[in-house]
């Protein structure tokens, strides 16, 4: 395994890709380098003198400027870094747009529903309108779990503290993401428990719905009825019934819709993990499949990369509304823009936003932009779209399944257990994690740092997925969790 990497011949730092002892020499092409400090995995050394004030460059692009002379061999870090970015900017569109390639189809078994879209899992979902009723939906998935068999693959909950004592923005987002899951194809039944006062109650959501199956879609209010509880195992038993009736089958990828975010970046997540995601991406979107890219806020610094891969003007006029939207949602609750990254991030040799950012956005591959999304809009053109959430790992993840992907892939360094309403794979960024938390990691893109080419390790993690849309479970699925987060915004009344 080699020691460090120079990310882009434009750099002027490298990555350690392991502890770096001080005094320790490294040749980087033509330069040798000596290290002046122990350089932590992960973190960054300078290849050359940098002076105060001019700028730190990585991936080929600015990360920050100096805060303080630095030589070479120096470890550079938040102690001798700081973002270079400001706030609101101007843009221009600078298309840089790649040859879209097109790739022999492939299959997954999945299931196809009677309104032409396609699931990944035939799980019952029992979702509440409002917070008061999380109980009960808990409840009544615990006794329903002896539906689960071969083709009911999950009996589940999805408790959220909303729904109601919303006003505005909050309130229709509530709504519309809420609809959203209801009308999600992984599930093969949905019982909506509402309360019967709360301000999003099932008469007023109906409106957000559209069309429904009424053999699929059940509505119980607790308030109405003399036990909620009994009621709505009885419901859930005659949705399983329902959903016993959809089987596997051959469907062609370009059907699969599959989310991309991260959590717990290290050093590491830019090299390794975002990078295999976006060959992942590539790879579909060639098939003509769909993926979605969140977390604006982790996407400042990085964003022209993604505007001049719009396909068209209007498009990236609506990615400067996106990122800008997002600037001005800080600036109205008086907040620092760049507050970013976390410490988490900072442990793992993360410095600046622009560093996260640069990282982060290497998720979305090379494709061109097709799509431009609203929080709760859901996706409608293949290819790469760009989705407004914020980067709090369950709301985003959470905004990503009720955009309509059927997948999510979370790259980290760090490790997490969560889950979102669809399966949700945890793509390490480093060999250790995966070692230490393999109750917890799904897929390791750790050994890209260890010579593995992302070429083959994209290649390996589009199979993964396949497999998991064909029915694999994922390690937070084995461990039966399944959780949802709303974007809140606003006032509580």
């Amino acid at each position: 395994m080699a020691k460090f990497i120079k990310i882009n011949e434009n750099d002027n730092v490298a990555v350690a890709l392991e502890v770096l002892p001080a005094n320790t020499t490294v040749h980087v092409g033509d330069v040798e380098v000596t290290t002046t400090a122990e350089i932590p995995a992960g973190h960054k050394f300078a290849l050359a003198d940098i002076a105060e004030g001019t700028p730190v460059v990585k991936y080929g692009f600015r990360i920050g400027n100096a805060t303080a002379a630095v030589k070479k061999g120096d470890w550079i870090h938040t102690h001798n870094l700081k973002t270079g970015l400001g706030d609101l900017l101007d843009y221009s569109y600078e298309p840089e747009l790649v040859e879209e390639k097109v790739t022999e189809d492939v299959t997954f078994m999945g299931y196809n529903r009677e309104n032409d879209k396609v699931g990944v899992r035939n799980e019952i979902w029992i979702i509440p309108t409002v917070g008061c009723v999380n109980n009960v939906a808990s409840k009544i998935a615990e006794l329903s779990q002896g539906l689960v068999r071969e083709n009911i693959e999950a009996v589940c909950a999805f408790p959220h503290p909303y729904g109601c004592s919303q006003m505005g923005d909050d309130q229709e987002h509530t709504r519309q993401i809420l609809a959203n899951l209801i009308q999600h194809p992984n599930a093969g039944g949905v019982l909506v428990l509402g309360l019967g006062c709360e301000n999003s109650n099932i008469d007023v959501l109906k409106g957000y719905l559209g069309e429904i199956n009424p053999d699929r879609v059940k509505f119980l209010v607790a308030q109405e009825s003399d036990d909620e509880i009994a009621e709505g195992v009885k419901i859930v038993a005659g949705l399983a019934e329902y959903a016993a009736s959809f089987k596997r089958e051959p469907i062609s990828v370009s059907k699969l819709v599959v989310g991309m975010k991260c959590g717990g970046s290290d050093g590491f997540s830019g090299i390794t993990a975002n990078p295999t995601v976006g060959r992942f991406s590539d790879i579909l979107i060639s098939k003509k499949g769909t993926t979605i890219l969140t977390e604006v806020p982790e996407m400042f610094g990085a964003e022209t990369i993604l505007m001049n891969r719009c396909a068209n003007e209007e498009l990236f006029h609506k990615t400067v509304d996106l990122i800008n939207d997002f600037k001005n949602y800080f600036k109205s609750h008086n907040q620092t823009i760049y507050e970013n990254p976390s410490p988490g991030n900072k442990k793992g040799g993360i410095s600046t936003l622009e560093d996260k950012s640069l990282g982060c956005t290497q998720k979305s591959g090379t494709a061109i932009v097709k799509g431009v999304l609203a929080y709760g809009e859901t996706v409608k053109t293949p290819g790469l779209n760009l989705l407004s959430a914020p980067g709090n790992d369950l709301v985003a993840a959470t905004a990503l399944a009720a955009s309509g992907a059927h997948i999510v892939l979370f790259t980290t360094g760090r490790g997490t257990p969560f889950a979102c309403p669809v399966p949700t794979m945890k793509i390490s960024s480093n060999s250790n994690l995966a070692g230490k938390k393999n109750n917890w990691i799904d897929f390791n893109a750790g050994v890209v740092a260890e010579g593995e080419s992302l070429e083959v390790t994209g290649q390996r993690l589009f199979d993964e997925v396949v497999a998991v849309a064909s029915g694999k479970e994922v390690k937070s699925e084995l461990a039966g969790f399944h959780d949802m987060a709303i974007f809140k915004q606003g006032v509580t009344l």
